[in-house]
């Protein structure tokens, strides 16, 4: 496994909407696999790998992590952010931050919670925290922050990338472990009989917005999604609630708020990981969405799915992923495409309601 790729993957930075700094990556990793690459106006990444026909396969890994941006500087030099994505503010205190610099440089700061030290506190706080009251101080005086900083410059929490035991823990493993998938997938694809467009798609953690773009240019017959996904298989969870488990296997999606998988190809998905003796589990997640519920609904529509990588502390600055789970996921994936036959979905419903 080409574990400093995916280490340079979660180490750069790229909120919604400015995702150029991975897309440089990825860009670079799917050239030396395809030439016929492209970028759309919404900032998608396109490669395409001409098959045995012209039916599509949709691939889609979104390259956007949870940050912010600044929407407002006050007259003390402290930045007030913007929200992108979905921060649970539990865990954001005591964090560092990298702000982006107009001049395309870095600078570090401390995000800090709007309240009275503990030492003037009459009582200890109970309230759930507001992520409005989050704000960012560099340290500079404010001569400095005007000068250095402008309205809508990216926040991203500071977290490097460490492999833990048998796991990584980075800030953006969601999505970076899906793009890594995806390019390492892609990689061992011997023979497709579909052409395969794979695309590293833009804001996602805002509303599925790239992908629903990209699938109405594709116009897919089948489209499979790449995301992390909750593994809640940690103290204050009971079993009935974990959605997946770390170490367990890749997560073939069955259903989650944005999509129901399509039952065919959940069928395959299985049948193909059983087969391969690959580590899978069936994945059911209540609330969420992936890319492939923008793939499923748009244009004409197509059959979607997600593979999931089980993630533990998702939406933090510590999330976790198992190295076996990424592995299967990777796995899966290819032996799909090595197999996968175009114009099986609709024929195989057919058949069975005759």
């Amino acid at each position: 496994m080409n574990t400093e790729l995916l280490k340079e993957l979660c180490e750069a930075r790229g909120v919604p909407g400015q995702e150029a700094n991975i897309r440089r990556i990825v860009r670079r990793e799917l050239n030396q696999l395809t030439d016929e690459l492209r970028l759309d106006p919404m900032g998608n990444l396109y490669a395409t790998f001409p098959g045995e026909s012209d039916a599509r396969i949709m691939i889609a890994a979104h390259m956007d992590e949870i940050g912010f941006m600044i929407k407002h500087i006050d007259d003390k030099g402290f930045l007030r952010l913007q929200p992108l994505g979905g921060f649970d503010p539990r865990q954001l205190f005591a964090q560092r931050v990298l702000v982006s610099k107009m001049d395309g440089g870095v600078a570090p700061g401390v995000l800090c919670y709007a309240t009275k030290p503990p030492h003037l506190l009459a009582k200890a706080a109970t309230d759930a925290p507001d992520l409005e009251q989050f704000f960012v101080d560099t340290g500079m005086s404010v001569e400095d922050v005007n000068e250095s900083f402008e309205i809508g410059g990216m926040v991203t929490l500071d977290r490097g990338f460490t492999p833990c035991g048998d796991a990584f823990a980075a800030k953006s493993l969601d999505n970076r472990v899906g793009v890594f998938v995806m390019i390492e997938a892609l990689k061992k694809v011997t023979r497709c009989r579909f052409t395969i467009v794979a695309v590293a798609t833009t804001q996602e953690e805002i509303g599925l917005r790239g992908a629903m773009t990209a699938a109405y240019q594709v116009k897919p017959e089948i489209g499979i999604a790449l995301d992390t996904t909750i593994a809640a298989d940690y103290p204050g969870g009971s079993p009935d609630a974990y959605v997946t488990q770390m170490g367990e296997g890749v997560g073939i999606k069955i259903m989650d708020g944005s999509l129901l998988c399509h039952p065919l190809l959940v069928k395959q998905m299985r049948e193909l990981a059983k087969r391969e003796d690959i580590s899978h589990q069936m994945e059911i997640l209540p609330r969420g969405g992936t890319d492939a519920g923008a793939l499923q609904r748009s244009g004409n529509g197509c059959a979607g799915i997600t593979l999931s990588i089980p993630t533990r502390y998702i939406h933090t600055v510590n999330e976790m992923v198992s190295k076996g789970d990424v592995q299967a996921a990777i796995d899966l994936l290819a032996a799909y495409l090595n197999e996968a036959e175009p114009g099986q979905i609709g024929a195989a419903e057919l058949s069975l309601e005759e």
